[in-house]
């Protein structure tokens, strides 16, 4: 080998090592990222961990919460299972608050970092206000000891704890997600591929946190001993917010782009200035794309957008009139009164996205039953095995174990099938089609749930006074709706996740994870009115109704059965819009995409052509 070739193949190596990513992440000091030593699955794993030990921490207090509520602060099933919607739904809607400062000023990795240490001070003020004022008598809020009254001050800090709680942790969740996808250049066809994969890992560690929250830190808790799981929580907070720290040389980053909501209005102003002014006859190459140097929208919010025909009346923003052909001769484009196509069509993506999310709200009605209305079902069931008392919160082991099983076999099994099966130039199992199956589980889900219901209460004491565990019915009978549920999060919130992820502009990943989470908030804010309607006219002419505190004189049973045929409406109308639903077109990704369309075609090509050469 020549001196010459030693040093070419030298020269390619160190070029390989020193490669940038494509995406245009940078170090913690605003360098571009080195492809080698930044992000990839080292800094996922720690992301993965910190969201597994946050998640410990955050169900550790919500796995049980309702049983707190009517243990600790003597508050009927109806009430507690709506101040359990109600706190959870908040902590989503301030995952809206995590990502509007993540994507317009601090960037994911400081919003993450100042959110998680609000979470910390939240478990530390609550497992104080328990310990020191609220678990009176020691040991209280088990089954047999009822806790005194309290005060309104010692109420008022317990609310504030946790709803400080549902602030950190509602602000943190959106931006990890999308700081763990960041560490994959999607760009890059093999970290493009891992990106999709992180996502299913995203949810598998979250799920395997809260495992040890739904067993151990439940069981603990169940017996009365609510300070010491509380205190459980607040260290594995802490460390998580250490190893997240740890973590931060290793990391890559986007840079915040700033205001989405100015640039929306923007557009929104432009186009109503412009109502009156007719379509151009080039169409896109009469539209403003930015100035004469290139700069444009999308320098500060990502690649270009394709331009699209839907919502033809906000195209109006970026034609260019005579007014604005001075001000680009006097250098002073007015944003108020032009916008680039790429801002235009960030306004259009997030429109053609409600519709889809708007469907998605119904499911997480369905799902947030599991931590208000199933544990409740549980308690009144036959909890004991020999001398051993299973804490019905607990039961949500099930749906874990679910969702660990069904995410394997979807990876491992079901992609793999039905992408070897599909036709040319088909997508195979899509975001839309997964969400799609979500919802015919849930469905499934709630009838297993109601079926069970109706044969609790033909076991069940009607004449009790204190009923859990009035029924002779086995809570293992809770098993298969818990599993269920954890099958359709597989389909539904894992592909809710890829789905906005890939469907969001550059500059509203965070906003795009948040969406995912907002779902689950109106979805607990649309369960606690629900149930609030519920109760209402079903105690009407002074009847128990659905759900009583006595579930024994109640018909639980309905309510499960009304969700399902509600959720079937639900999934005629996603069917509608999905197939209404038409994908962002990225110029960058596009034209990879392209290119690897066409090495599949060449490599199919050459081994038809060793095929025949065999022959």
């Amino acid at each position: 080998m020549s001196c010459l070739e030693i040093y070419n193949k030298d020269t390619m190596k160190k070029k390989e090592g020193d490669e940038e990513t494509r995406d245009g992440t940078v170090d913690f000091y605003g360098r571009p990222s080195i492809r080698s030593n930044s992000g990839q699955w080292v800094a996922a794993i720690v992301i993965l961990l910190n969201q597994g030990l946050a998640t410990l921490a955050f169900f550790g207090v919500g796995v049980n919460l309702v049983l707190f509520l009517t243990r600790v602060l003597q508050q009927n099933n109806a009430d507690a299972a709506n101040n359990v919607s109600k706190w959870t739904g908040t902590v989503y809607i301030f995952s809206l608050v995590g990502a509007f400062l993540s994507d317009s000023y601090w960037g994911r990795y400081k919003t993450c970092a100042i959110f998680q240490v609000i979470f910390v001070i939240g478990l530390s003020s609550l497992s104080l206000s328990s310990y020191m004022f609220l678990i009176r008598p020691i040991g209280c809020g088990d089954e047999v000891t009822p806790c005194g009254s309290h005060s309104m001050m010692e109420i008022t800090m317990f609310y504030f704890s946790i709803y400080l709680i549902a602030l950190g942790y509602g602000g943190y969740q959106p931006n990890i997600a999308t700081l763990g996808a960041d560490q994959f250049d999607e760009e890059h066809p093999k970290e493009g591929y891992s990106k999709i994969a992180f996502f299913s890992y995203f949810y598998l560690a979250l799920n395997l946190g809260s495992l040890f929250s739904n067993t151990i830190l439940g069981y603990f808790e169940d017996e009365g001993m609510w300070a010491l799981g509380f205190w459980a929580s607040t260290g594995s907070a802490v460390i998580a917010l250490i190893l997240f720290l740890v973590g931060t040389p290793r990391y890559r980053y986007f840079k915040p782009t700033g205001n989405p909501l100015s640039r929306f209005c923007q557009v929104l102003v432009a186009a109503t200035k412009k109502s009156s002014v007719e379509a151009p006859l080039r169409g896109r190459e009469e539209m403003y794309d930015g100035d004469s140097q290139g700069k444009n929208a999308s320098e500060n919010t990502g690649r270009r957008i394709m331009h699209t025909d839907e919502f033809k009346f906000l195209d109006k923003a970026a034609y260019i009139t005579a007014r604005d052909l001075d001000d680009k001769k006097q250098d002073a484009v007015n944003p108020w009164r032009l916008c680039p196509v790429t801002q235009v069509e960030e306004v259009k993506c997030i429109l053609r996205l409600m519709p889809i999310w708007l469907c998605t709200i119904i499911y997480s009605v369905v799902f947030t039953q599991m931590a208000s209305l199933f544990v409740e079902q549980g308690a009144a069931m036959n909890t004991n095995i020999s001398d051993f008392k299973i804490p019905p919160a607990s039961m949500s082991s099930f749906d874990i174990l679910s969702v660990a099983l069904f995410i394997f076999l979807y990876r491992r099994v079901l992609e793999p099938v039905a992408n070897r099966f599909k036709k040319n130039g088909s997508k195979g199992i899509t975001e839309l089609h997964r969400m799609g199956i979500g919802l015919v589980i849930a469905i499934i889900a709630m009838v297993a749930a109601g079926v069970v219901e109706c044969y609790r209460l033909k076991y069940a004491d009607k004449s009790c006074t204190h009923c859990d565990g009035s029924s002779s019915l086995s809570i293992f009978w809770q098993a298969p709706q818990y599993s269920l549920i954890g099958a359709s999060e597989v389909f539904m919130y894992v592909g809710q996740l890829e789905f906005f992820n890939a469907q969001t502009p550059d500059g509203l990943k965070s906003f795009g994870s948040a969406l995912c989470m907002m779902s689950m908030s109106m979805g607990n804010f649309v369960s606690s009115l629900l149930v609030t309607m519920v109760v209402k006219i079903s105690t009407e002419d002074h009847m128990p109704g659905w759900i009583p505190r006595n579930l024994n004189k109640g018909h639980l049973d309905r309510f499960y059965f009304l969700l399902a045929a509600l959720t079937s409406i639900d999934l005629v109308v996603y069917i509608a819009c999905a197939k209404w639903y038409k994908s962002i077109q990225l110029e960058g990704k596009n034209e990879m995409q392209d290119m690897s369309d066409d090495d599949e075609d060449d490599s199919e090509s050459e081994e038809e052509r060793e095929k025949d050469s065999k022959v």
